[in-house]
This record gives structure tokens, sequence and C-alpha cells, in this order.
């Protein structure tokens, strides 16, 4: 039996750098994990392949619209979707492969295997029990269906499904309307595939600053994809060589039919918290599954500690590595600290969407006095000469005090625009330290200086 300070469960970015942190702290540490690379859904069949996907297609894009234009000409390059898929295993195999590295530099052991807690300061992996003081679950989350629809991760998939197909299809079917569904079927629509998005609500992205929302929609439909919504799927069947999906349309009830090649299921996740023995020791969790932690990340049993999409709140990869390194901290006796009022979020399509902080909505449901500045990327000399002028940045800041309050952006590079913002808003700084920050010209980030300047006395180039 081997003896730890730190046993963490899952190697994904909550759990990997929890680890690292733990031994960085001088923490005798060991990360149980089942699959046969570290890295956790992320790395393996989420975020690090759907990037690299969204990259070759935005290249194909480029080359078919865009190169012409510059008087790059030629023949429009046709798509090897074999090699396209070695090119994002090879992206997989170089990410967790450095996730391999870093453990052995930080002297983290590797429990191969799938792990339990059959009592307390015990981690079973396998057929071997280990000690340890602290043990942190970063267990992660798996894909959430609807009822009457069973995938099968070949006609009917999941977002880990979606990323292998045998072949691109002619047509598909995206179930919901949020970052993973919207990012996958634009990758599919850049290839050719007739994308259709069925929502059960009525706008896509619900949980998005409204305006931003809308824009999206707008420039997704220009890209070919197609949306119903306010419809609910009543059902999937699966064919031998397509699907048909049954949806109800909420406005009048009304009964249609949709046939695809594909379906792609991406209607959330839900955390993965079951096989760990947490009922029989005490560990509460919620009616959903989630486990209950409090301030300090500590579950209802001491010395046992969850982080990431195992807990409540945003199933985002960089609020679990927070986490981590946070729970690390509080075992090491220091402080960690998470601050929950800023953690971006990002889609990454072409345009990115990116947002921090509060929307527009939540400030007016809080009866909250702000101000509001606003910059399109059409006055923005670098996105004009990119062809990257579609979406804007917007800035809501305190009536009173400037303070920013969030952020909304749509355009090129939102998702490294928005983190100059989380800066600012982490130094509770105004509307107006923004914009009297001087901007290298040109580049994308003028945008945000301009909308800081617009809740001021207005923007200079528009």
């Amino acid at each position: 039996m081997a003896s730890y300070d730190v046993i963490v469960i899952g190697s994904g970015p909550g759990g990997y750098v929890a680890a690292i942190r733990a031994a960085q702290l001088g923490l005798k540490t060991a990360c149980v994990e089942g699959r046969e690379t570290l890295g956790g859904t992320c790395l393996n069949v989420g975020c690090i392949p759907s990037k690299a996907l969204l990259h070759a297609t935005h290249q194909l894009h480029e080359a078919e619209h865009n190169f012409a234009k510059m008087g790059l000409k030629g023949k429009s390059p046709s798509v090897d979707w074999e090699q396209m898929q070695s090119y994002k295993s090879e992206t997989i195999e170089t990410n967790t492969k450095g996730i391999e590295f870093l453990f052995k530099k930080n002297k983290i052991d590797w429990l191969k295997g799938w792990g339990s807690i059959p009592e307390k300061g015990r981690v079973k992996v396998g057929d071997e029990t280990h000690e340890a003081k602290h043990i942190i679950l970063a267990t992660g989350s798996d894909v959430a269906t609807l009822p009457g629809v069973e995938i099968d991760e070949k006609t009917v998939v999941s977002s880990t499904g979606a990323l292998s197909l045998s072949k691109v299809p002619k047509k598909m079917v995206v179930i919901g309307a949020g970052v993973i569904g919207l990012e996958m079927g634009s990758v599919y629509a850049r290839l050719g595939t007739e994308v259709t998005v069925v929502e059960y609500l009525d706008k896509i992205t619900p949980t998005m600053d409204g305006e931003v929302s809308k824009q999206f929609q707008k420039l997704l439909q220009k890209q070919g994809l197609k949306f119903i919504l306010g419809a609910a799927v009543q059902g999937v069947e699966a064919l031998k060589t397509k699907a048909k999906v049954t949806y109800s349309l909420k406005k009048d009830d009304s009964e249609e039919v949709l046939d695809a090649d594909v379906v792609l299921v991406a209607t959330g996740r839900k955390p993965v918290t079951e096989g760990l023995g947490l009922k029989e020791l005490g560990v509460e969790v919620t009616d959903r599954g989630f486990v209950k932690t409090d301030g300090h990340w500590q579950t209802s049993v001491e010395g046992i500690y969850a982080i990431g999409d195992a807990t409540e709140g945003p199933m985002l990869a960089h609020k679990a590595e927070d986490e981590g390194m946070a729970a690390a901290e509080v075992i090491a006796g220091k402080a960690g600290h998470v601050n929950y009022g800023v953690i971006p979020s990002v889609i990454y399509t072409h345009p990115e969407v990116a947002a921090v902080g509060e929307t527009e909505e939540q400030l007016k449901e809080a009866g909250r006095d702000y101000k509001l500045g606003k910059f399109s990327f059409m006055g923005n000399g670098r996105a004009k000469a990119n062809f990257a002028a579609d979406g804007f940045v917007k800035i809501l800041a305190d009536k009173k005090t400037d303070r920013i309050l969030g952020a909304h952006i749509i355009g090129p590079m939102a998702g490294d625009l928005i983190h100059e913002i989380c800066v600012a808003m982490e130094f509770g700084a105004a509307a107006e330290d923004l914009a009297l920050t001087c901007h290298a010209h040109p580049t994308y980030s003028e945008a945000v200086r301009e909308a800081a300047l617009a809740c001021g006395d207005g923007p200079i180039h528009m």
C-alpha cells in the first residue's frame, strides 16, 4: 500500500492542474486515471480535438472565400478527411504526452485504472488500495442525453462521436444550440454538410447576452446553418443509413420530422460521480448528482475535496483549473481563491464569441443602474483588412462608479481579447482605465478600447 499526502481522482484540466500544484507545494501526490492517456475529456475528446477541427475548417473557409480577394489564386483545396483526422489525433497526442512529461517532472505518480473510495483516507485503483491524507475528486462530466434518444456514436452521436465520424455527412441535425452544438455544427457546415440546429428555447446560447445571441445567430445563418427554435425533440429513430428526428413546435404543438445522415446530441453534460462510493461515505450530492462543497472545496466528509464539472457551476475547463489550484493550496495550508465573478466563457466558432461578468439582462433584472459602451469591428482597421469585421465589443459599467461589470465580444480573436477585460475586472478597474490605456495600432484590441471610450464621451472611430 502506497501512502500519499494527496490523491487526485481524474486527470482532466482540474485534476492534473490540482496534482501539479500540490506537488509544487511539496506534497507527495498521485493522480488516478483509467484512460490510456492523461488529460481527461478536454484533451482527448473535447476542447483540444474540436479546436483542431475548427482551425482546419476555418482555413478551408478562408481558402474558399477570401484567398482570391487577397490575390492568392489557384484551385481551392479539397478535403482529405482521413488526413484531417490524423492532424486532430496528432494534436491530441502532443498535448496528452505533455501532461505525462509534467507528471514526471513534478514526481507525480500516475495510478492507472478507475478509482473509488472504500473508506475515508483510502483510494482503491484496480486491486490495489492506497492511503491518502487528502483526496480530490476531479471526475468531470459525461454527455447528458434526452428521453427517447439513444446514442450509438455512429448515426446518433455525442460530441465524442462527432469528432471521429467515418465520413463527412451530407445532412446533420444538431439537437441543442449551446456551445458544443454550434462549434461542431460550424465545423461540418464548412465541410459542406447541410446543418440544421433544433433548440428547445427561443434563442441560441441562452445564457449569453441577448444582443450577442441575436447577432451570433444571424452570422451563423449566413454561414449556412439553419435553426429551428422553440422545438421540443420527441425522439430520434436510427435507421440503417440515416436517422429521423421528430420534434414538436411549442407555439402550436405541430409535429415535424427531419431526415439526417447523422444526429448530434448536444443537450449538455452531467457530473460523473457514480461508482466512487460517495453515498456510502456520507459525501453529500445534489439531486442532479453534483458533489456539494463548502467555500474551500471540501465536501461534507473531512479530507475529501471536489472540483470542476463534478461540482455545481459553469462546466468550463479553466474553472476546473482554478479550483484545482485553489484546492491544492488550501490543503497545503495556504489561502486558495477563485473569483467566480470573473470566469470568461468562449465559443470558438468564427467569429468567436466571448463573455465575462454580467449580461444586460442580469443587470436589468437586478435593477442596477449601468451604462453601455459598444464598438463595431467595422470601425477597426485590422479587422477590415483581414475580412473579419463582423461583430462588436460591448462593455457594461456601473453608471455612478464606472466600474466594469461585464463585457461581451463577438468578433475576431474574441476569446483572447476578453482577457484584457478579465484582468481589468480583477483589479476593480473603471471603463475609463481601459479607455486611457494605450493600445497598439493596428490591432483588434483597439476595439476594446473604443468600447471603453463609448462608456464615456464616445468612441473615436465611429
